[in-house]
């Protein structure tokens, strides 16, 4: 299977795919936002709320939602790159943090897909609180290829999954 879209395959914009993907199910409860996105990468935003909290009187966003967010960007910065959409799934998310986000801050998501393989795709990323340079945390995943065949976007970005 190549990584390249067939002629009738649908091309991938994260920018208009992200809004209807995250508007829905766990990820439209956590209110993830697009921020941006390269060839091979792309950032997201977990807005700080207090329903998001990890601990009782710190008002610092909690690592699930953390790990929620890094696992959408990374699917995004996969789809990014083979500029399709198509069924993964995650194999191996870690996810090694090297200091809590500040208080009432964002975390925002940038994932780049750095390795492609007919079966497998190799993620890595940072997450942040608005500086890429001083991470919240670092991420590494595996994501897997389920099918060989492509998952049509209809015009108004709805999945026929």
């Amino acid at each position: 299977m190549s990584d390249d879209p067939a002629p009738s395959d649908p091309v991938f914009d994260p920018a208009k795919a992200a809004p209807f993907l995250m508007a829905r199910a766990h990820n439209g409860w956590l209110g993830l936002r697009y921020n941006a996105h390269g060839e091979d990468w792309v950032e997201l935003e977990l807005p700080w709320r207090a329903d998001l909290l990890g601990e009782d009187g710190r008002e610092v966003l909690a690592s699930g939602p953390i790990v929620s967010l890094m696992d959408m960007a990374s699917g995004l910065s996969i789809w990014t790159r083979m500029n399709t959409f198509r069924a993964i799934a995650t194999l191996d998310l870690r996810v090694d943090y090297t200091r809590p986000a500040r208080e009432r801050m964002s975390v925002f998501g940038r994932a780049q897909c750095y390795r492609s393989t007919r079966s497998a795709f190799f993620v890595r990323g940072v997450a942040h609180d608005g500086d890429p340079d001083d991470p919240v945390a670092h991420i590494q995943g595996v994501f897997m290829n389920i099918v060989a065949r492509t998952v049509a976007l209809p015009a108004e970005g709805a999945a026929n999954v």
